[in-house]
């Protein structure tokens, strides 16, 4: 419950507490129905507002509940993904860098090329290597002349375009 929420909460017992107290005080003096009923009004409204204020409390409580159960489900998804996929993924970084071998890359290329893989800019490629983006930028044109390819686009295509097609309906 927020602080904002505990000290409207706080106010309104206090009005309700208050007001039954005169209410039971002015039916022993005997006051008017009038006066009576206008602070049963009060009694009345301070009342409902506690009660909308619980109400609105136990909704964010089972909220929160309901998210940090669909969180856990998430990291439990999660790990499950990465243990399954692991023994994938090693076998592809181990297929990428036997082609990457293949085309007889440096192994300054091999990391540039990873990088381009990634989706890095040559600036980022450049700073994560420390090195200027020019040289970056020359890198990678030599990676795509070894590898005969015209460009990123054909270069991260050579290695995923088999991952990332639909399986056909007859497998």
């Amino acid at each position: 419950m927020s602080k904002d929420s505990l000290l409207l909460g706080g106010v309104l017992i206090l009005i309700s507490l208050i007001s039954a107290l005169d209410i039971f005080s002015d039916l022993r003096e005997g006051a008017s129905i009038g006066h009576m009923s206008a602070e049963g009004i009060i009694f009345l409204a301070s009342l409902s507002g506690i009660f909308v204020i619980a109400r609105e409390n136990f909704q964010v409580k089972e909220k929160n509940k309901k998210l940090h159960r669909n969180l856990e489900q998430s990291k439990q998804d999660t790990a499950l993904w990465k243990s399954e996929a692991e023994k994938y993924l090693k076998g592809l970084g181990d297929a990428i860098d036997r082609q990457m071998t293949h085309w007889k890359f440096t192994p300054a290329e091999k990391e540039v090329g990873l990088l381009l893989l990634k989706g890095f800019s040559f600036k980022e490629i450049a700073t994560f290597r420390e090195t200027s983006e020019r040289t970056a930028r020359q890198q990678s044109l030599d990676i795509y002349k070894k590898s005969s390819m015209t460009g990123r686009a054909e270069f991260s295509a050579f290695f995923l375009e088999d991952l990332l097609s639909p399986k056909n309906n007859a497998e």
